[in-house]
């Protein structure tokens, strides 16, 4: 890919939105200890660490690493057939928070050398027909409001599990 040698104005602006999010997904989970970040957070299953882990994998690696990156390496990988949510009961904690964070670092990069009207460069037609986004500005802001869905999840989770809220004023 080649692009501006700085990222433009537009994408700072969204890249620093988006990173407000992930700082929040993290925040409101230190402190949780391996025991609670597994426990389910709602009758469905989920657990705060699959949350974390489908936020690694089927958003910021999908969107950003397939389909504004069309790297043909991710795309293999996501035909694996593993449901991101579902954390594997050898994978620690630790190893699940540093693939977000690497997974966060890895999608930064694709979006900082590009324009904000860069169009998709894959899409997973056979799975989800037309796209409903189109550039990478589509995506950035699919993404900040992915992140901040499940940002809000996860503040709902923590203060049952033990109280704590994020940045309440009183």
């Amino acid at each position: 890919m080649t692009g501006p040698t700085a990222p433009d104005v537009e994408v700072r602006a969204l890249l620093s939105a988006l990173a407000s999010q992930r700082r929040h997904v993290l925040g409101i989970i230190d402190g949780l200890d391996e025991r609670a970040l597994r426990q389910p957070a709602l009758p469905s299953g989920w657990t705060c660490l699959g949350l974390v882990q489908h936020l690694a994998l089927d958003v910021e690696r999908f969107w950003f690493g397939a389909v504004v990156a069309g790297d043909k390496k991710v795309i293999a990988a996501l035909d694996d057939g593993a449901d991101a949510w579902q954390v594997a009961p050898g994978a620690s904690a630790q190893e699940v928070l540093d693939r977000y964070r690497a997974e966060t670092t890895l999608a930064d990069a694709v979006a900082e050398q590009l324009p904000p009207d860069t169009p998709l460069a894959w899409w997973p037609h056979h799975l989800f027909g037309e796209p409903h986004l189109h550039s990478l500005r589509d995506v950035l802001l699919h993404v900040i409001t992915e992140t901040a869905c499940h940002a809000g999840h996860l503040d709902a989770a923590r203060e049952l599990l033990d109280g704590r809220r994020w940045l309440v004023l009183s």
